[in-house]
């Protein structure tokens, strides 16, 4: 059985913003806001020393910076820089989309960094701190990339998956979706289907992600294993997922007729996570401090 992909971007149409308030961007709200929730419920806890409300508000801050200003400048480093050095302009043209996890992750560290270095602490102390809040977010982000019908799999092949009119051919693309609706009941269009690979990767990178991470650090754990775990995790996850994602147009196969962009980018992440683990079996581990009283 397929399913006809028809949910509208746009959650809210404003008279004063032609561009309206679209899903994708209240998935960002609601991974910053799950974020924030999970990481005040774990600073109460003593999970880092020496760091109030106020503190981790900042931390969550320049956090929020880090993914925004990293997924933009990392996707047009990574995916679009032809575009960039023919048009400048379009590293500010957010509404069209164009986030990288990887620029985010790149940001999210250096903003990590930033504060780390102001609180005195150790980096990695705080990396481990911030590990279990960021797979909400990219639970949520992976959901707002399928109602935006954006980023879809490679065709199934089969009688099952999802059809997204952006990927069906010119003279179908044209069509006004009452007529998407009739042909799809028809079973027109069922040679069209693919796979919905931002609803794979919503639940590896967001649901599974966010299970073992939490699980895994309700006890102290040394050193960067906390750290380790999840980019071992989210490397070996995108790097599967991406044999049933259709790579970027512009970029297509970069080796062996099979590997992707978002591969060759997931690799340093999973030799990331191996060594941050090796490293952990000798590192000390952060114990918390007492409980605030209620």
């Amino acid at each position: 059985m397929t399913l006809l992909h028809d949910i509208d971007p746009l959650a809210v149409s404003l008279p004063f913003w032609p561009h309206g308030i679209h899903w994708y961007g209240v998935m960002y709200l609601l991974g910053f806001g799950a974020a924030w929730w999970l990481g005040r419920r774990r600073v109460r806890a003593g999970r880092l020393p020496g760091v109030n409300d106020e503190g981790f508000g900042d931390l969550i801050f320049y956090g929020m910076l880090g993914v925004v200003l990293g997924g933009r400048l990392g996707y047009v480093l990574f995916y679009g820089f032809e575009s960039f050095l023919a048009d400048p302009l379009m590293l500010l043209k957010i509404n069209e989309g164009g986030m990288s996890f990887h620029g985010g992750l790149i940001g999210v560290m250096l903003a990590a960094a930033w504060w780390t270095r102001r609180q005195k602490l150790h980096y990695f102390d705080v990396m481990d701190f911030v590990a279990p809040l960021v797979p909400a977010g990219l639970g949520f982000g992976r959901l707002g990339n399928y109602i935006g019908g954006e980023l879809w799999g490679k065709p199934t092949g089969a009688d099952w998956g999802v059809v997204f009119p952006s990927s069906l051919p010119a003279e179908y693309a044209r069509l006004p979706a009452e007529q998407l609706r009739e042909l799809h009941a028809s079973g027109a269009l069922d040679g069209f289907a693919r796979h919905p690979s931002q609803l794979y990767q919503a639940v590896l990178e967001g649901v599974v992600m966010l299970a073992v991470l939490v699980w895994y650090s309700r006890k102290p754990r040394p050193r960067y294993a906390v750290s380790g775990l999840f980019a071992l995790l989210y490397g070996v996850f995108r790097f599967v997922v991406e044999f049933v994602r259709e790579p970027d147009a512009h970029l297509g196969y970069l080796a062996f007729g099979w590997l992707t962009m978002g591969q060759v980018l997931s690799l340093p992440l999973v030799a990331l996570g191996l060594f941050l683990l090796w490293l952990s079996r000798r590192s000390p581990t952060l114990a918390p401090a007492a409980r605030e009283a209620a």
